[in-house]
Order: C-alpha cells, then sequence, then structure tokens
C-alpha cells in the first residue's frame, strides 16, 4: 500500500513541480510582486495537499506589514508550510540552493540564500533582509542553522536578528510540530545522512501527517540586551512550545 500511495503522490508532486516551475519562467517576468506573492502562497498549499501532508496553523501571524519569523527547523517542508500561511523571504544556507528541485523551489519561492563561508556574509544578509522590510514583506529565518529531529530546539545564531532590531520590525516565533495520527513524531524529520529521496520516500508513503504551525506573540525588536537577547527569548518561546509535555 505504502509503494502505491508514494507511486501516486510522486507523480502528482512531480507534475505540480514542474508546474510550478514553469510559471516562474513564463509568468513571474509579466506578473507584479503581489500577484507573485499570491501565487507562492497557492502553491504551495495545494503542494501540501499532494504530498498528502495537513497544516494546523495555530495563533495570530502577523499578516501585513513587515516582519522577522523566526521559527525550528525540522524538514525541507517547513518553508512551504510558512508560505501556505503568508509567502516568505527565507535566509537558508547556500548549499541548500544545491539541492535536487527542492533547491530550485525554495529559489523560486523568494530565498535569500547566504554562504556562511564568505566574510561578510551576514552583512550582506542583513542589506537583503532590510530590502525586504522595506518593501512590507515577512523574512524567515531558522536561527538553528541546521535541521532537527523536531522534539527540542538548538541554539540560535543571533547575528540575523541585528537587521531586525535596525528596522524596528516585530521578531515572531514559529513552532513547528510534527505528528502522525495524532501523535508528535521524529519520522519526517530531514536529518543527519539522509537523503531527499529516502525521506519523501518516508513521508509521501505515508497517512494522516500533520504540520502545526504555532504562531506564538510577537517580541518588540527594541529589547534591552541587543541581537543577543531578543534570540534568547526567540528560542525559550520556540523551545517551550516545542518540547513534549510529560504526562
Amino acid at each position: 500500500m505504502s509503494l502505491i500511495l508514494f507511486s501516486v503522490r510522486a507523480s502528482m508532486a512531480a507534475c505540480w513541480i514542474a508546474a510550478g516551475l514553469l510559471t516562474e519562467l513564463l509568468a513571474f517576468p509579466l506578473l507584479g510582486f503581489r500577484r507573485r506573492q499570491d501565487l507562492i502562497q497557492g502553491w504551495s498549499r495545494v503542494l501540501l495537499r499532494v504530498c498528502g501532508v495537513r497544516m494546523r496553523r495555530q495563533g495570530r501571524p502577523v499578516l501585513q506589514g513587515p516582519a522577522l519569523w523566526v521559527a525550528n527547523h525540522v524538514s525541507w517542508l517547513d518553508i512551504f508550510v510558512i508560505d501556505a500561511v503568508r509567502p516568505t523571504s527565507f535566509i537558508a544556507k547556500s548549499d541548500i540552493r544545491r539541492w535536487p528541485v527542492i533547491g530550485l523551489l525554495v529559489a523560486w519561492a523568494g530565498t535569500l540564500f547566504i554562504d556562511r563561508r564568505q566574510r561578510h556574509a551576514v552583512r550582506e544578509a542583513g542589506r537583503q533582509m532590510r530590502d525586504c522590510f522595506d518593501r512590507g514583506d515577512a523574512v524567515g529565518l531558522f536561527p538553528e542553522g541546521t535541521t532537527t529531529e523536531g522534539l527540542d530546539v538548538r541554539p540560535f545564531h543571533a547575528g540575523l536578528f541585528e537587521a531586525a532590531m535596525r528596522a524596528d520590525v516585530p521578531v515572531q516565533p514559529i513552532a513547528l510540530r510534527f505528528l502522525q495520527h495524532g501523535r508528535r513524531t521524529t519520522r519526517f524529520a530531514f536529518v543527519g545522512e539522509q537523503t531527499l529521496l529516502g525521506n519523501l520516500w518516508i513521508l509521501l508513503g505515508a497517512r494522516g501527517v500533520v504540520v502545526e504551525a504555532e504562531f506564538l506573540p510577537p517580541l518588540a525588536p527594541g529589547a534591552e540586551g541587543g541581537r543577543a537577547e531578543l534570540a534568547r527569548r526567540a528560542h525559550q518561546a520556540i523551545a517551550h512550545a516545542v518540547r513534549p509535555r510529560e504526562g
């Protein structure tokens, strides 16, 4: 049954991804920025359905005006889960740009890539973030710098919080939780030495997959203690929402 389900979903996903890439190539040059944003949001929602994933939104996301959305990182799906709520320009490692197919998709969705090996990478990313804020956009950040199994949160890199503080935009923490048949699971985390194909095999052959995206209360960017304190508060809020409750 898993093989049949995987085959059907993989075929549908391949067609939908091809449609998205063609849309980027042929239609995006003719469309305004907001219309492109609408297409990205709608495309992301359909992709989740095609993959058999139900997204459950909780809390009150900042849907208007500039904002920095900060989330824990579990899977390549995270970008599309958040884009399904509001199209967002993500800051991501340059390595992701080289992922087969997924790299093209996240680039199409407006991802800003950062090469941490470059001396001025954080400064350049901060400049691009400010450009997004000036347009009134949301910027997405995974400050752990890597994916995890999703039951805890690694320490945050605080450097890119500086751009939000300088632009005086709200920082909204987002807790992402993966479930199957109502229970928390690490099964779909894209971690370690797992290949993208291996992760797709597990995900596309599964039933009852839900991703909860809990939008926590925004944090004021002008907190005392600077970017380190802002990152600490965001980390604390997400970790509290992500860690399984005892009992």
